[in-house]
């Protein structure tokens, strides 16, 4: 910062006038309020403020998508499978719809470079345990250690890969919601499940979506787990057809 102007340099050997000092510390106090502010600006936490202005991750758990309206968030659970993530992923490259994936710990171990390519891919991770276990009656300590171990073991598979989210397996929440939060991942619910993990037939979880869709839903299918080729198929043929009815893809809330 420049200093403030000042008037020409006296002629004479006596000491300066008392305002030439007065406007210097002014300057300097106004300088140091400035360096102050842009340090404090610098020095917010992660997720305070900045871009977008998303904050923290609350233990509410989201279940809408990101923008109101015809919208709708895929989101698909119990991956990387060998088979059908892949092929699901073709799926979605061909209709340029990203999606968000709950990963199994367990699963990611075995496939690590489906998950590379999922998140290559552009799609959004989320941590979906170790071992798919139930925590609903899972003290917070265990819990965190559980998902600690997840995000290493998809850290190790995506090194650099963000994962802002974290579904809890079957639902059953426990203390898991604010454990989550507190390790920096939004809790992720659903509005809509159409039960694909007792595959009913193609055709029958087109219905199921068709009817049971909302605006702005979240909507929990799965990748993984087991045979979920009718899963892929009927996300295939929804696509297009959501599309046509002017219907977008989008992604989870950041914040419950």
């Amino acid at each position: 910062m420049s200093r403030p102007a000042s008037s020409s340099r006296p002629r004479s050997r006596r000491p300066a006038r008392p305002s030439r000092p007065r406007t210097r510390l002014l300057g300097g106090l106004v300088a140091a309020l400035l360096l102050t502010g842009t340090a404090g600006a610098a020095a917010a936490p992660p997720g305070h403020g900045g871009p977008g202005g998303a904050g923290r991750p609350t233990s509410e758990p989201v279940e809408s998508a990101r923008h109101p309206g015809r919208t709708v968030a895929l989101t698909f659970d119990d991956g990387p499978h060998p088979v059908h993530t892949p092929r699901l992923l073709e799926v979605l490259r061909d209709h340029g719809v990203t999606a968000t994936f709950c990963l199994w710990g367990d699963h990611v171990a075995q496939h690590p470079g489906i998950v590379r390519r999922i998140a290559a891919e552009g799609h959004t991770l989320c941590n979906h345990s170790m071992h798919h276990d139930d925590l609903a009656a899972w003290p917070e300590h265990r819990i965190r250690r559980d998902l600690a171990r997840t995000t290493a073991a998809i850290r190790r598979a995506a090194p650099g890969a963000r994962i802002p989210y974290f579904r809890a397996p079957y639902g059953n929440w426990g203390r898991s919601p604010e454990v989550a939060a507190r390790l920096g991942m939004q809790p992720l619910g659903w509005r809509l499940a159409v039960t694909d993990w007792e595959p009913p037939g193609t055709q029958e979880l087109l219905r199921r979506l068709r009817e049971g869709l909302t605006e702005g839903a979240v909507v929990l299918l799965h990748d993984g787990g087991g045979d979920r080729s009718q899963t892929v198929e009927a996300v295939d043929r929804l696509i297009p057809e959501l599309r046509a009815a002017g219907w977008r893809f989008d992604l989870p809330a950041r914040r419950g």
